[in-house]
């Protein structure tokens, strides 16, 4: 199969879950692109952003790492993370380097574009827009919370999330992204404030309701205090739905029991494993696809690189 007739993928997310999935795809035959949050405003990310007035770096410096072909000892160094300093502890050097970039270039995406040369990444990093953005949550008891990384310390059940300042201009080629995808995978990762603040920007949500290509939702495992405490895998959808419209085709889940030890750990935490609706889902109208996605290696939760990958690639086949 030549370059130009590889399906075009294109990953939404952040956090987490979103690097998980591009490690197992970057070396498949595809067009792969990634679509990354930046409302993140928590530890180092949150001080380059106050600081320098860019968009949060830190999600698009994972990102990079996933993607990258560099020597394990420059990605290292890359996410290597300040533990004493005056003024750089804490920080990360990949998130320095971004920032440094950006002010060398004059422009965050074209810093991203550099560094993503610098590092041999494989396919596309678009950052969702190219503007420094705050997320703020509306709970049910009408009370709003403003940081990304304040909104699940409240532990109230949220009603909506927005962003300012309005309106929020989106990357273009994140949206040309979308309208030429054979295959749209919405990445695990926290709902209100990884996976969410992408697609509610202008533009982004109709570009992922118009698609010609399929969406598949990568569904969380656990669900995560503060934010989807109690959810469903149907509640996370409808969570979708109701910011974006009715988008979502496909649900991917993990269809064997979780360990009585890790659900132990989880626990202490507030969190337990995400209910598979059926019925619910299958009301909605979407497809389910069932599958053993987790890494039984690991003692955190995380789907398995390349079990997820080879999933998704068999969708792309099936379309």
């Amino acid at each position: 199969m030549s370059d130009n007739q590889q399906p075009r993928v294109v990953v939404i997310g952040g956090g987490t879950g979103m690097p998980v999935l591009l490690r197992g795809l970057k070396n498949l035959p595809i067009h792969l692109t990634a679509l990354v949050t930046v409302a993140d405003d928590g530890g180092s990310t949150g001080r380059l952003r106050n600081e320098m007035s860019i968009p949060a770096p830190g999600d698009i410096r994972n990102v990079i790492a996933a993607l990258s072909d560099a020597e394990p000892m420059l990605l290292e160094l890359f996410q290597h993370r300040f533990t004493m300093g005056n003024g750089l502890s804490g920080h990360s050097m990949g998130n320095l380097l971004l920032a440094a970039m950006t002010s060398i270039t004059g422009n965050f995406y074209t810093g991203i574009k550099e560094i993503s040369r610098v590092l041999n990444v494989k396919g596309k990093i678009y950052p969702i827009s190219n503007e420094s953005m705050s997320l703020h949550a509306k709970m049910t008891d009408g009370m709003v919370v403003s940081g990304e990384s304040n909104i699940p310390l409240a532990n109230k059940k949220i009603n909506r999330v927005f962003l300012s300042p309005q309106p929020v201009q989106p990357l273009p080629n994140a949206v040309r992204a979308l309208e030429k995808a054979d295959l749209i995978v919405i990445a695990p990762g926290s709902l209100y404030t990884s996976i969410l603040p992408n697609m509610i920007i202008p533009q982004i949500d109709v570009a992922i309701q118009q698609s010609k290509g399929k969406v598949v939702y990568v569904c969380n495992v656990m669900t995560q205090a503060g934010e989807t405490t109690g959810y469903s895998a149907a509640d996370h959808v409808q969570a979708i739905h109701e910011h974006v419209g009715n988008c979502i085709d496909s649900i991917v889940v993990h269809n064997e029991p979780i360990n009585e030890n890790v659900r132990d750990v989880y626990a202490e935490e507030n969190a337990a494993p995400v209910v598979y609706d059926t019925d619910r889902l299958l009301e909605m109208g979407l497809q389910i696809i069932e599958s053993d996605i987790i890494n039984p290696s690991r003692t955190a939760l995380r789907h398995d690189t390349h079990k997820i990958a080879e999933l998704l690639y068999s969708i792309i086949n099936k379309s």
